[in-house]
């Protein structure tokens, strides 16, 4: 029953996303009352859809090289000759998640340039803590009488993280990838302040005209889009610990 529900959800919530991507007007009964003095209630301006893959970019590219550098950077911290290096790397990762993302645009604007890299810049440096500490934790729960087996059998150091540690951190690590993917996919939106595509654009737009319909549907497709990417990387999650012999974090 519970499996039924969770499927109905999962079509529900990706029925609209499809609708309020390539058929807005569909809805237009219910974005009408939102608009005032005969505004247009759909945002025609651009595509959704063109603008919902350039924001899908803007968060696969900076997780991509936030996944990197955190999972190095965990692995890094968690040998011996790294583990002094421990206090200084947390303190950056948390610096790139305490530091205001616009702060980043206006630092990185005059460096840059206006467009994407500013928002890759800013959402590179707000995902590496999860995935960090996320890769730390998961490197640190191995348990010592498993790490001794792996010597016995006479692994080197590298086989040992590849086939020992890695595969029993590996979910934590998915969780903490989960956990950035959907925080960028928010903060994503204030690309568009500095001319990034993104659905920031429509919501933009909205507060420009105080239009609460064009804000609606651009924080309808942005929480949509967060919720099922999320749901669909538990699922590959689920998949793959189910296939190394593990239980998902």
């Amino acid at each position: 029953m519970k499996l039924l529900v969770a499927n109905l959800f999962r079509l529900a919530a990706l029925a609209l996303l499809l609708i309020l991507l390539f058929r807005t007007e569909w809805l237009s009964f219910l974005l009408v009352p939102l608009t005032s003095n005969n505004a247009p209630a759909v945002y025609t301006q651009n595509s959704l859809a063109s603008l919902a893959l350039g924001h899908l970019q803007l968060v696969i590219g900076s997780i991509a090289c936030s996944a990197v550098l955190a999972v190095l950077g965990g692995i890094f911290v968690t040998r011996e000759s790294g583990a002094d290096f421990l206090p200084l790397s947390r303190a950056i990762a948390n610096a790139g998640q305490t530091f205001p993302p616009v702060a980043v645009l206006a630092l990185a604007v005059p460096a840059t340039g206006f467009g994407a890299m500013p928002t890759l810049i800013a959402l590179f440096l707000y995902g590496l803590l999860p995935i960090f500490e996320n890769t730390v934790a998961g490197l640190k729960q191995v348990s010592p009488q498993v790490l001794d087996a792996a010597d016995g059998m006479g692994m080197s150091a590298t086989q040992r993280l590849l086939r020992v540690e890695l595969p029993l951190a590996l979910p934590l690590i998915l969780e903490g990838l989960k956990v950035a993917t959907v925080i960028n996919i928010g903060t994503a939106t204030i690309g568009s302040t500095v001319a990034a595509k993104g659905l920031g654009e429509v919501i933009i737009a909205g507060l420009i005209s105080d239009n609460t319909a064009f804000i609606l549907q651009g924080g309808l497709i942005v929480g949509l889009m967060a919720v099922l990417i999320y749901d669909a990387m538990g699922l590959v999650e689920a998949a793959i610990t189910r296939r190394i012999g593990l239980r998902a974090a």
